[in-house]
């Protein structure tokens, strides 16, 4: 199976914290300070976004990641000027508190094939500072994404590859991307309509519940184009971790 260069590119504070954070060996990691972009000698900074960006690889996966705020969009409006014709664009864009879904498609996200989104439903908890509920999404947000480059380039997850991701972003959706410990059945899985779910589970997770969890998710989206794989993993004992993509279109 043939590999893609991922390029991940946090833009702003929040952007720049999650990429910073990524583990994966092999992806390249890019922090844009919007700041520079508001100085006076704000063309050099200019000419150097635009010199990397027009010099990706063909068919690069170029990855945006930022708060739908201010600045950001300009930012992003720049850097997409600037790559080749077949860069592969997804954006992961932090909207605290807003489920995308729910919303009208912004005039922006047409600019690539999947927007995902994170409301921080599940960091935003009332005794949560906002502060520490955008630390806490930023270090599952990385390693959510540590994983999936993972999955994609070892094929560790039977029947998930890379064919199955194109057939699944392809086409201007809203999504999510999830990494999962544990699964709350009562959330909204069913608005989604196509997606890829992988299972992971320790050899001392008992096989049994592992089964329950696949015949859980089948049955919520039995009438979804949902691909999945399970497989068993070593170093994560008696536990259980779910990766979940999932989209729509908008």
């Amino acid at each position: 199976m043939r590999s893609f260069t991922h390029v991940f590119v946090g833009i702003g504070g929040t952007g720049a914290r999650i990429v910073d954070s990524i583990t994966a060996d092999g992806i390249v990691k890019v922090t844009v300070n919007p700041a520079y972009y508001l100085l006076p000698s704000h063309q050099r900074y200019v000419e150097r976004l635009r010199n990397f960006f027009s010099s990706l690889p063909g068919n690069t996966f170029l990855w945006l990641v930022f708060e739908d705020s201010g600045v950001n969009h300009e930012m992003r409006e720049l850097i997409l000027e600037s790559v080749p014709s077949d860069t592969i664009k997804l954006a992961y864009v932090l909207t605290p508190r807003r489920e995308l879904i729910h919303e009208e498609k912004p005039p922006w996200a047409g600019d690539f094939e999947t927007v995902f989104y994170d409301s921080l439903w599940d960091f935003m908890q009332e005794d949560v500072p906002l502060q520490r509920a955008f630390q806490l999404a930023s270090e599952e947000i990385a390693a959510m994404f540590s994983r999936l480059y993972y999955y994609l380039e070892t094929q560790m997850l039977v029947n998930i590859d890379y064919a199955d991701l194109f057939n699944i972003i392809k086409g201007g959706n809203v999504g999510i991307l999830r990494i999962l410990r544990k699964v709350d059945f009562g959330w909204h899985w069913g608005v989604w309509e196509r997606g890829l779910i992988g299972i992971l589970v320790g050899e001392d997770f008992p096989l049994r519940d592992a089964h329950e969890i696949l015949r859980r998710f089948q049955q919520i989206l039995s009438e979804k184009d949902v691909i999945w794989g399970i497989v068993t993993d070593g170093n994560l004992g008696g536990k259980v971790e779910i990766l979940a993509l999932l989209v729509k279109k908008w």
